[in-house]
């Protein structure tokens, strides 16, 4: 076992001394010892019940003859740290996470590790982890949060996050805020819609990584704790088949995640996250790849904020089994992968039954023949950009307009609060991306202000920063190169016109090559942001979004 490099022989009588001082008993140290990464605290709603998860995990480990040692892991809510100097720290939290837990579970070495993670960054970073470290390993989450209910619709952190916009136009009044801001988030778990966590969770589940019911069970359902202590006991035996994340993850199954998270219209998110992931097992994404399986991938579900239904309403049409069932109807993946149950996918979804074919799809009732998302390419993003495709009405996927430039989010916020952005314009907010951020924070305070104004019918915004997967509407991110590394945002001027076609996988600033150069020549480099030495060595070795602002340091 891994552990007896901490336990084993007359030379760690000091080790076992010091494991004895915490509690642990002969017979305990005499079994597999599986650590448990809890990442609950008391910020984030997707985190609050944690140790309830743990304690479920902790008792299937016991149940099925393990010793558990937890040990915490940090966690950044998005929605809090939203649109301030926090968000600089969500991105850079996800190698933070990969870091810890690998000096966590390497300085005490044990035998597999379950994670408990539910929210944004910690899902990718714990990913990560557990592909870097390749111990035995499964995930359970904390699960989704059911929507709330305001004057009789079913609401989210959507709304909440456009309400400031909506009001600030009249198109709503402060008590409809109020009303928002009491009930949109009812209780714990990951937000209601397809945002980056839940996205992520679901995708953990496709991969491999965890068990059948892992990204849609409703946190507050008992099924979520039963869930648990089945991932507690199923852990056991992967230590005991040997059954590594390098095992599970492999190129079929990141490649049946990239259809699936097609299918679905997930976070543009993922495509920042799922090479970083991959990138740990030793595969390469290419992001041409991806908009060729884009282009493949019928949209068959549209959850919140594209849609009208919710995560639970996937649970209640079959779960992300009935979703695979359906991609395996039509030979779009490989059901012949490994996953954490110790079977195939295919041996997991044999019996699964699709309970509803609204929130499921068909590809005869598809809401459209392609992926919900999209990688663009032009001169203003050589190497690519990202949007979710399935999110942006029908007459913006080709638009034509003006641009109307900020250095910052807080700036855009500004200028679309003082009305200097009107129908039409090209929104765009640069030095936002990993390094000129740094962080690339998520620019989801102006597509929710563009959105509550209205605005997002008839306006687009381009950023090297990225999008929260409550973002919504002609919203292109993660463009690269970025502003601060030299990328042609950093010379658009107000007035220039950008054309984006979707559906093409187009962007172009139409502005000559004899007018750039002559920017390129009288450029004077914008001054970044003064920051504290923990984001200047962020900044000193995170690369482009294009490779998924994984950090790389010379050898």
């Amino acid at each position: 076992m891994r552990s007896d490099l901490m336990k084993k022989g007359t030379g760690r009588i000091p080790h076992r001394a010091l494991m004895k001082a915490t509690g642990l008993t002969d017979e305990e140290l005499s079994r597999p010892i599986i650590g448990v990464v809890n990442s609950q605290n008391e910020f984030i709603p997707g985190h609050i019940h944690l140790d309830t998860i743990a304690e479920a995990v902790k008792a299937g480990i016991r149940m099925a003859g393990g010793t558990t040692i937890e040990f915490p892991e940090i966690g950044v809510c998005d929605g809090i740290a939203m649109n301030h100097d926090g968000m600089h720290f969500s991105l850079p939290s996800r190698e933070h996470i990969a870091d810890s837990v690998e000096i966590m579970a390497t300085a005490h070495p044990v035998d597999g590790i379950v994670f408990i993670p539910n929210c944004d960054k910690i899902v990718p970073g714990m990913l990560m982890a557990a592909l870097r470290l390749n111990v035995p390993a499964i995930f359970c989450s904390g699960g989704p949060m059911l929507p709330g209910k305001v004057n009789g619709k079913a609401v989210a952190l959507t709304d909440a996050f456009e309400a400031p916009g909506a009001i600030e136009v009249g198109k709503k009044d402060e008590k409809y805020g109020r009303d928002i801001e009491e009930y949109s988030c009812p209780g714990c778990g990951s937000c209601a819609g397809l945002f980056t966590a839940n996205s992520m969770n679901c995708l953990t589940e496709i991969l491999g990584m965890a068990l059948p019911g892992n990204g849609t069970i409703p946190a507050v359902y008992a099924e979520r704790v039963r869930l648990a202590k089945h991932t507690g006991m199923k852990i056991m035996e992967l230590v005991e088949r040997d059954i590594k994340p390098r095992d599970i993850v492999t190129e079929k199954s990141i490649h049946n995640g990239l259809v699936a998270d097609m299918a679905m219209g997930c976070s543009t998110n993922t495509i920042l996250h799922l090479p970083a992931i991959a990138h740990e097992a030793g595969i390469k994404i290419d992001l041409k790849d991806v908009n060729n399986i884009s282009d493949a991938i019928p949209h068959l579900v549209k959850i919140n904020p594209a849609g009208t239904h919710f995560i639970v309403d996937i649970y209640e049409a079959g779960g992300l089994s009935a979703v695979l069932k359906r991609l395996d109807s039509y030979g779009f993946i490989d059901t012949s992968v490994m996953t954490a149950t110790g079977k195939t996918m295919a041996e997991n979804i044999a019996d699964t039954v699709i309970l509803n074919d609204d929130v499921i799809r068909t590809k005869e009732t598809a809401y459209s023949q392609t992926g919900g998302l999209a990688v663009l390419w032009g001169n203003i993003c050589p190497d690519g950009a990202v949007v979710k495709r399935g999110a942006v009405l029908p007459n913006m996927l080709v638009h034509e307009g003006p641009a109307k430039c900020f250095d910052s989010e807080e700036e855009c916020i500004e200028g679309l609060m003082a009305g200097k952005v009107v129908d039409g314009d090209v929104v765009v907010v640069r030095y936002e991306g990993p390094k000129g951020g740094p962080g690339m924070r998520e620019m989801l305070s102006p597509t929710a202000t563009l959105a509550g104004m209205g605005l997002d019918s008839t306006c687009a915004l381009i950023t090297d920063g990225r999008f929260s997967g409550v973002s919504r509407g002609a919203s292109i991110g993660h463009i690269s190169p970025e502003a601060a590394s030299g990328g042609l945002l950093r010379l658009i001027q107000d007035g220039d016109i950008i054309s984006i076609d979707i559906p093409n996988h187009s962007l172009e600033l139409k502005v000559s090559p004899e007018e750039i150069a002559k920017r390129e020549a009288e450029f004077v480099p914008h001054k970044l942001k003064e920051v504290s030495s923990f984001l200047k060595r962020y900044r000193s070795i995170v690369t482009s979004a294009s490779e998924g602002a994984i950090l790389k340091v010379e050898e």
